[in-house]
């Protein structure tokens, strides 16, 4: 058969709450194959367009019929499920029948669609569900007596690189084995349970078997539903009876993949993490998108010579058939229709692109029965002699090592027994009837509850239902309340609990729910320690519980009570559907977050939702360094990124810490021992915690993790300086070429001083050389186009915390001759009073608009850091578990809290002025007054500008009156003028207006005798009280300015 491109359909599906809340715009357009996606950022650039097999339309233009199907509206180009099956599922049924095997795999970013499109949600079933379906009632149709049908089911789930039977509840530590069968060079999961089926509803029953395993398993931390592949294995098999008798077998394998999300591997932005090549979380999509180019290339004939790297990740060798080899298959790319999403869904669609590319090599299956028979044993033979004869035989290769020539013997050793064993499965299978198998699996599929039959107890009992991230797993665990008491705890309790947990901080003895006709309580096992949130609040002594509360046991298990007997005790501001997002929400606001979205900025909305997303990771992660002892804490940071790299912003930006440029998601971990702290971005905490979790399930798995080498334990980390606090010094005086020393408040993320700094701004040349105090302009636009220089000095600081005394220095960067530049201080050492008198001419070409715009409105962050050492900690704290130093820290913490607290009351007390740099509280880290420091440094500019002008005031008042007592011979006015004159031109706009009345004056003294200084002082009140401040008209303006300007 000719080579057959991989079929690519593209699929949009309608805005979620997320994206509605946040007022997305559309970026998506559909016109038959053709889909173009629209860059938000650049409105005025064309359109990417991309081609594809399939454009499917699902944003909008649908109506919901009474049965709860969606369907196209009149006139609308809505997709429906049965559309999208009718145009892939029905071609993959029908290669099945043909003989080919087939693979649809489908792709996208978390949330984009995938898991509706694939399985479907309610009465919209997917397109395997409906697969599935039809292939049943093609069966039942069949009327030929020669010919039988044969379908087994498997269901898998790849995880942090390793497989997991979702059908068998025993799997091995490390998941299962894959392994290559040496004859056909395929790759095959080993020991997989495959279940013979015979009728759709028998696969529907296994499939929600094998969802509620992915659900125990995500929610015991196993494995995190977003990062995990999905495979669906139907084997379809046709024995076809001929008139001599002998029978041919053709087969299909039908592969079914919903792909994990596939954001992009560098948007949680992971940089810089010594630990980042270790973790796998994008491992397989990486490996998958290098097939994908390799296979494309080789396709196009690009290039010659192409190793297709199938070997890269287990992913990529159980689709090694479906890619470039024996299948015919088609790839389904979920699309987010939103703006928000646009780098992903270009990733996405580029990704689909690529795919369509590529050439797979599609041929019917069909072998007579007994050929293949007599081909295993054949096989089995050829096996069983190479085992005998010691193995296989490894001949010395070019640069292998005597150990290295073990190793591969041994592993093809291993290859040979497994092998060997899959043909003895085979053989047998063969040899057992279709019928018995059938019978057996059947007899397992009926003792499985899926709870159909628990709908009805649903409406007259109390019971959990669980709450799950992904959508597809949340209603899928259910425990009825039954009358009276109700444990909660682990299963190796005794005596063993009515509901058993398993997974981070779940205690042996965790909880008891007592139902006493429908009235419904909790209370925590007395002296467990056992962690329980309801409504996002710790559970302290007997609660009583209403409906739609929410239930969190230790870190993962969320439940909803669901109360029959009493619904109108639920809350009525409650949503009609209580979700995932919700309950994370509710727990963030109890920890002081701010959760609602009315009224944010777009980039606001996005620091919110890293908030939610990392609030619950955090906890998990508190969780494990408590139960693995790590003597680590971790917490959720907002902090300024200018103020953590110690830079320049604005006022307006500075006053608002939640623009996304400026704000950023972090994570702190702290050493309990010496209190060593570290600030990790948001994506290196995400890719710690996936080795964390990794870590924690070798602990499950039996193995010894306290003796892992620190470098390989991603709780430890090298010490490095560490940020105590920031501090913004504004520049408005130089706008005034006024000198400014001040001593600034040192805040930490959380808005607590951990010191002050004493700093100092002046105007200078050049050199450095502070410049005269006649330099001082009343208008800042004089200033304009001319050269300006000002030095910074760092002269002294004052740190509250004693562990900071290893050594101090400032850091900050500023504009230098138009390059940014990073500047910082020498560390000081052994004090917490480290003098520094560091300085820096900052120099400005040519100064502009902008220039003055920063110096108004704009300040530079001084980032204060301390020296952190490996010291060795309090003996006694050694004697502590992690849970105990946490709340010998969180109780430390709160005392020093309420302290400052009063300290800073009393200092408000007596003088309240000094208190101008106090502290505003707001959800966001890192705030440090920018807006009571900058009215501050107006007020300190305020003054300065006065006394200024007061004293040349002054020095003009008392020129005026040595003058005016002299007698009228020696009155000479040019003298005079020129002394006045000098005055005024070196204090600004204001004064120089003076110089201007004293040349009127001079003219007029020409032709009119002076009057006395009494005289004038009488008609300059005269004048004073006769304009009442208004402006005299031009002829009253000669007379009133000389006189008035005598007096001045």
């Amino acid at each position: 058969m000719p080579d057959e491109s991989v079929k690519v359909a593209v699929r949009v599906r309608p805005f979620n709450q997320r994206e509605k809340d946040r007022s997305a715009k559309l970026i998506i357009k559909m016109q038959g194959q053709m889909t173009s996606i629209s860059n938000p950022e650049a409105p005025n650039e064309e359109p990417k367009s991309f081609s594809f097999d399939y454009s499917y339309w699902s944003h909008d233009g649908f109506k919901e019929r009474s049965d709860g199907i969606l369907e196209p509206a009149g006139g609308s180009n809505y997709s429906s499920q049965r559309r999208v099956f009718e145009d892939l599922g029905q071609g993959v049924l029908d290669n099945a029948f043909e003989g080919y095997n087939c693979s649809l795999f489908a792709y996208g970013q978390t949330g984009s669609g995938k898991s509706y499109s694939m399985v479907g949600y309610g009465q919209n079933k997917g397109i395997v569900p409906i697969t599935c379906d039809e292939m049943f009632k093609s069966i039942d149709k069949n009327t030929d007596s020669n010919k039988r049908f044969e379908v087994t089911f498997s269901m898998l789930e790849i995880y942090n690189e390793q497989v997991r039977d979702l059908l068998s509840k025993d799997n091995p530590k490390g998941g299962l084995n894959v392994r290559q069968n040496p004859k056909l060079g395929l790759f095959y999961v080993e020991n997989l349970k495959r279940v013979p089926v015979g009728s759709y509803a028998e696969i529907e029953k296994r499939t929600e078997q094998g969802t509620a395993s992915r659900t125990v398993a995500s929610t015991n931390m196993n494995a995190t539903s977003s990062r995990a592949h999905t495979v669906v294995t139907i084997t379809f098999d046709q024995i076809i009876k001929s008139e001599s008798g002998s029978e041919t077998k053709k087969s299909s394998v039908m592969n079914l993949v919903d792909l994990a999300g596939s954001e992009r591997a560098d948007s949680t932005g992971a940089t810089g993490d010594r630990l980042k090549e270790g973790a796998n979380i994008n491992k397989s999509l990486s490996a998958l998108g290098n097939v994908i180019s390799a296979l494309a290339d080789l396709s196009m004939g690009t290039k010659k010579k192409i190793m297709v790297p199938y070997r890269d990740s287990i992913l990529t060798k159980l689709l090694q058939n479906a890619l470039g080899g024996n299948s015919k298959t088609i790839m389904i790319a979920a699309l987010s229709p939103a703006d928000i999403n646009y780098d992903e869904t270009l990733s996405t669609l580029r990704y689909a692109d690529r795919a369509k590319k590529i050439k797979n090599k599609a041929v019917v299956n069909e072998n007579p029965l007994d050929k293949l028979i007599r081909e295993l044993k054949e096989e089995n033979e050829r096996l069983k002699k190479a085992m005998e004869g010691g193995g296989v035989m490894m001949q010395e290769g070019a640069g292998l090592t005597p150990e290295e020539l073990e190793k591969m013997r041994k592993q093809m050793e291993e290859d040979i027994r497994a092998q060997l064993m899959a043909n003895q499965a085979m053989l047998a299978d063969n040899e057992e009837s279709w019928n018995e198998k059938l019978a057996e699996a059947r007899t397992e599929t009926d003792k499985i509850d899926t709870g159909g039959a628990d709908d009805k107890r649903k409406n007259k009992e109390p019971y959990l239902i669980n709450l799950n991230e992904d959508p597809m797993l949340s209603g899928v665990i259910c425990h009825f309340l039954n009358n009276g008491e109700t444990s909660v705890g682990r299963k190796d309790a005794s005596p063993v609990p009515n509901i058993c947990l398993s997974g981070l901080s779940i205690q042996k003895q965790h909880a008891v729910i007592f139902n006493k006709k429908g009235v419904i309580e909790i209370e925590s096992v007395s002296g467990s320690g056992s962690k329980t949130k309801i409504n996002g609040l710790p559970l302290t002594g007997r609660k009583a519980l209403c409906h739609k509360d929410r239930i969190l046991f230790g870190s993962n298990h969320m439940y909803v009570l669901m109360n029959p007997l009493k619904p109108d005790t639920a809350d009525n501001s409650l949503p009609k559907e209580i979700t995932w997002e919700y309950a994370q929400k509710e727990i963030a606001q109890v920890k002081g977050f701010a959760t609602g979205s009315a009224g944010l900025s777009k980039e606001q909305q996005i620091v919110q939702e890293q908030v939610l997303e990392i609030l619950p990771m955090v906890s998990e992660v508190n969780a494990v360094s408590e139960e693995l002892n790590k003597q680590k804490s971790f917490e959720v940071v907002l902090i300024s990124a200018a103020a953590q790299e110690g830079g320049d912003v604005t006022q307006s930006q500075a006053s608002n810490w939640t623009s996304n440029e400026l704000v950023l998601v972090t994570v702190k971990m702290k050493n309990l021992l010496n209190g060593n702290t570290w600030l990790w971005e948001r994506g290196k905490f995400i890719t710690r915690r996936y080795l964390i979790q990794e870590l924690y399930q070798k602990f499950l798995d039996g193995e010894d993790v306290s003796n892992i080498p620190k470098e390989q334990d991603p709780f430890w980390e090298p010490t490095e300086d560490v940020l105590i606090g920031t501090s913004n010094l504004f520049l408005q005086s130089l706008s005034y070429c006024l000198d400014f020393m001040d001593t600034l408040n040192i805040s930490d993320y959380k808005g607590q001083e951990e010191g002050q700094l004493k700093v100092k701004l002046e105007p200078c040349d050049n050199k450095g050389k502070p410049i005269d105090e006649e330099a001082f302009v009343d208008d800042p636009h004089e200033l304009l186009n001319k050269p300006y220089h000002f030095k910074l000095t760092v002269e002294t600081a004052n740190i509250h915390k004693s562990r900071f005394s290893k050594g101090i220095l400032v850091k900050y960067s500023v504009k230098n001759n138009g390059k940014m530049e990073e500047v910082k201080t020498p560390t000081v050492k052994n004090t917490l009073t480290p003098t520094f008198n560091h300085s820096k001419v900052i120099s400005i070409p040519k100064l502009k608009q902008e220039n003055l715009d920063f110096f108004e409105s704009g300040c530079i962050t001084l980032s204060v850091y301390g020296i952190q050492e490996d010291t060795m900690p309090d003996p006694k704290l050694l004697k502590l578990n992690t849970r105990e130093l946490r709340e010998a820290t969180m109780y430390k913490e709160l005392r020093n809290l309420t302290i400052n607290q009063e300290l800073r009351q009393m200092e408000t007390m007596e003088n309240t002025t000094a208190n101008a740099s106090g502290r505003r509280a707001t959800m966001f880290g890192n705030e440090i007054a920018s807006d009571t420091s900058h009215l501050k440094t107006e007020v300190v500019l305020l003054q300065r500008k006065y006394e200024r002008l007061q004293q040349k005031e002054r020095r003009m008042q008392q020129i005026c009156e040595e003058w005016s007592k002299k007698p009228d011979g020696e009155k000479q006015f040019e003298p005079f003028y020129r002394a006045v004159s000098a005055v005024a031109n070196s204090t600004g706009t204001r004064l120089k207006t003076r110089v201007q009345m004293l040349n009127q004056m001079l003219k007029l003294q020409k032709s009119v005798a002076l009057p006395s200084y009494k005289d004038n002082s009488s008609s300059a009140n005269k004048t004073s009280t006769a304009t009442n401040g208004k402006r005299p008209s031009s002829a009253e303006n000669n007379k009133t300015e000389s006189s008035a300007c005598v007096i001045q």
